[in-house]
């Protein structure tokens, strides 16, 4: 089993996240922890406000939502039963055993998995620290719930991984034997296993083992005649060695080889799209403080390495995501317009910009049309449209979880446009 953290700053995003799924029927909601009823008896708005509640005992906390991710291996098929107990009893092992929480089975990639929606805030108003949780809580609840509930385990399934395919190691004296038996190793564990539709897209692979499948300039007799070499890199990604022909391997993985195997591909790989597009939307989805090397990062724990292309000034014009689970590898813009190497970079904060802070200030500034909650000591205030606030009445009972909250505590940009000015008894903490 693999799980996968995210806090975010705003509950209803990462809820409407798997609510998405669920109306496009490729997810379930499967379990409500902790809620005053069953999932069955609860409706959408109901689901959401349980969430919203919690997160207004405490506006100051800006990252109030948690986004879970437990993957499982290809080859287990959990009943809906067990991924709930599974799913409650890795929520106590991480400290949010008390917490109400949303269980969505995903049936949108080619691995079973479940998504988990929470909150940070407890019912006390005060916030759970989620510093290093994936690092240190997850992983022992991880690595117990693999043993409690004999799941395949993720270290061995790596480690297995790892042992099946190593990079072609590169020695300053190797001859045309040494190098035609390195490569051969690499190929054999690529070409016929790897669903790619071009050489950039087999390269994407082949490098990653200190390898690539040479044409040749096109001025060149081997680009004119349709030849192919393979060769061998180095940790800087230069061209070593002796290259070999492609004739010369038993495996025969000529041009005009791989050529057929570039469209029988491209049906092949039309089902593992839609992993890679959700894996990089469950990173993006309502955040605005992921760089590109963040969601490079997350993509390669989830087994999808991002390949980028860039020119002499270092500017990127190309991506590649080649997914390790599903052996396919895509060009972005193959994903579509958001997955290209220009979109992503859109999507995702430059290195040099830090995300921004939402104060309380500024929404008492009246900046807004919209009524947005805040906290003054203990009580809650609502800024209505005329800019006057008014004090909140809290319910009592189990149904005043369901009452409709107008904000989960993300606040629009435009509400943080002015100059931070720090006001006393508004102040806010990460």
């Amino acid at each position: 089993m693999v799980a996968i953290i995210n806090t975010g700053a705003s509950i209803r995003s990462t809820f409407y996240y798997n609510e998405n799924k669920l109306k496009e029927g490729v997810a379930e909601c499967i379990m409500a922890g902790n809620y005053p009823d069953d999932v069955a008896n609860l409706n959408e708005q109901e689901r959401l406000n349980m969430l919203l509640k919690l997160a207004a005992l405490n506006t100051n906390v800006v990252r109030n939502s948690v986004h879970i991710s437990l993957n499982f291996d290809p080859s287990e098929h959990h009943s809906k039963a067990l991924l709930g107990e599974i799913s409650q009893a890795y929520m106590d092992k991480i400290g949010f055993g008390d917490q109400p929480y949303l269980v969505y089975q995903h049936q949108d990639s080619g691995h079973p998995h479940i998504h988990i929606v929470s909150v940070k805030i407890d019912a006390n108003g005060k916030r759970i620290e989620t510093q290093n949780i994936g690092r240190n809580q997850s992983e022992r609840a991880r690595k117990e719930i693999e043993k409690e509930f004999y799941l395949v385990k993720a270290d061995g399934r790596k480690q297995q991984q790892i042992q099946n395919l190593k990079p072609a190691m590169v020695s300053a004296n190797y001859g045309k034997v040494e190098t035609k038996r390195a490569i051969s190793n690499v190929l054999s564990g690529v070409i016929d296993k790897y669903k790619f539709t071009s050489i950039p897209e087999l390269n994407a692979v082949l490098n990653q083992y200190n390898v690539v499948a040479d044409r040749g300039s096109e001025d060149s007799r081997t680009f004119k005649k349709g030849g192919l070499h393979y060769r061998l890199l180095n940790d800087k990604g230069g061209r070593v060695g002796v290259p070999i022909k492609a004739s010369d391997f038993h495996q025969k993985p000529t041009l005009k080889y791989l050529q057929a195997k570039f469209e029988t591909n491209e049906q092949l790989r039309q089902t593992d799209k839609l992993r890679v597009k959700n894996a990089i939307d469950f990173t993006l989805y309502g955040k605005q403080n992921v760089t590109l090397d963040r969601l490079i990062n997350n993509l390669k724990r989830d087994g999808i390495d991002t390949v980028l292309r860039k020119n002499d000034a270092g500017l990127i014009y190309g991506i590649t995501y080649v997914d390790h689970r599903s052996k396919s590898v895509f060009n972005g813009s193959t994903l579509g317009k958001n997955y290209s190497a220009k979109a992503i970079q859109e999507r995702c904060v430059p290195l040099t910009q830090q995300p921004r802070n939402f104060i309380a200030n500024d929404v008492r500034r009246g900046q807004s049309s919209n009524n947005i909650d805040v906290l003054v000591g203990e009580q809650t205030y609502t800024q209505q449209a005329s800019g006057q606030f008014k004090e909140n009445k809290i319910s009592d009972g189990a149904d005043a979880l369901f009452d409709p909250v107008k904000q989960d505590g993300f606040t629009p940009s435009a509400l943080g446009a002015g100059k931070r000015r720090k006001k006393k008894g508004f102040s806010q903490s990460l």
